[in-house]
């Protein structure tokens, strides 16, 4: 029976901090003096606990492109928790046929013998349900419209967690009502919908936004469009890039401010996250990696190379939000986009998925299932 006592830290409990022992058995947490004297125990004066970071939207890192190399999921899974990440979806973009069908097969396969890591709870599917006007990086000649002869096979069961797509295309609200039928979340994204496009995808079932503002239709006073519903729709929450790149800062604070509870912190990382300033491959194109992002050669963005823990940071020097608040945008509520009442929380019985901070929020060490996976004293 494996423990763990994480002794004295000052760890958010209920969105409050309070200094206490965090104690864990077999993968859950359960009170302190539910574990014997022999548990492996952590001292953790002056540090900060919160709940392990859960990351929607990685389609790589590291030099692992997902996209041309989907098998590869459970190495990238293995890295993450050097970025605090105890949880995320291996976001496959659109991509030729038969790559989905890969991913599906490498998630359903499981981790090799002894792997350790950030788990893979499903995948996102970015596309191919896009639109050519906010396709991005995305190759048009990828994109097709939403039909349910496309997404025969997906399912919360056979691993996709998350698709996001374009409301505006044709068929794309009956495509919205059977993958929500199914357990998929849905998601809005690479749209030029307006507002009232928007808003019949919501009643349909779509409840996330991804990474708001980009690969969308801008904000303006008189057709709000995607980015004006997203900010004022209670039924969705949104995920943004605070990169400092994708967003100025000054429209993370916006935006911060009036989603609140609401937002989820996403990285888009491509295989550029951790990999020093390059060319490097996303799906079938090639990208640069510099100063001002990860881009093509033509300058358009094309993903991140953020990590989730910068992203942490970066929120709070961008908008000024509490510690807690961004704590909350990179763990509980990716969890709740996920209906995962397991994670993203400290409270008794959820999974021992925690991320132990230095009070400046750099990681210490990444805990999954009560097991130190990462340190930042032994790398």
């Amino acid at each position: 029976m494996a423990e763990l006592i994480v002794r004295g830290a000052c760890a958010l409990v209920d969105e409050a901090w309070v200094v206490t022992d965090v104690a864990a058995r077999d993968g859950v947490l359960v009170t302190p003096d539910s574990v014997g004297s022999s548990a492996d125990e952590i001292a953790a004066d002056g540090l900060r606990l919160a709940p392990g970071y859960v990351d929607l939207q990685c389609n790589g890192g590291l030099g692992i492109d997902l996209a041309g190399q989907p098998e590869r999921l459970w190495e990238l899974g293995a890295a993450l928790p050097r970025f605090g990440v105890t949880a995320w979806l291996p976001t496959i973009v659109s991509t030729p046929e038969g790559i989905v069908d890969r991913a599906i097969a490498a998630l359903a396969a499981g981790p090799p013998e002894g792997w350790r890591g950030a788990v893979p709870v499903g995948l996102h599917l970015e596309g191919p349900f896009l639109s050519v006007a906010g396709r991005g990086a995305h190759p048009e000649a990828l994109l097709c419209l939403p039909t349910l002869a496309a997404i025969e096979g997906w399912s919360r069961e056979r691993g996709v967690a998350l698709v996001t797509l374009a409301p505006e295309l044709p068929g794309a609200l009956e495509v919205i009502e059977a993958l929500v039928a199914r357990g998929v979340v849905v998601s809005l994204g690479h749209s030029h919908a307006t507002a009232a496009q928007v808003t019949r995808a919501i009643d349909a079932g779509a409840s996330w936004v991804t990474h708001l503002f980009n690969g969308m239709g801008p904000l303006h006073h008189r057709e709000p469009g995607l980015p004006g519903v997203a900010l004022a729709d209670e039924r969705l929450r949104v995920g943004l890039i605070p990169d400092g790149v994708h967003v100025h800062p000054d429209v993370v604070t916006m935006a911060q401010r009036a989603l609140g509870t609401r937002l989820t912190i996403v990285t888009d990382a491509v295989g550029a996250l951790g990999m020093p300033p390059d060319r490097q491959s996303l799906g079938r194109a090639e990208v640069i990696i510099g100063a001002d992002g990860v881009r093509l050669p033509d300058g358009t963005l094309a993903g991140s190379d953020l990590a989730m823990d910068q992203g942490v940071r970066n929120l709070v020097a961008f908008s000024r939000c509490a510690v807690e608040e961004a704590l909350h945008a990179a763990s509980t509520a990716p969890a709740g986009v996920l209906g995962d009442a397991s994670r993203g929380t400290l409270a008794l019985g959820a999974r021992a998925d925690l991320a132990l901070l230095a009070d400046d929020l750099h990681l210490v060490s990444t805990i999954v299932a009560g097991e130190v996976v990462h340190d930042r004293w032994s790398h």
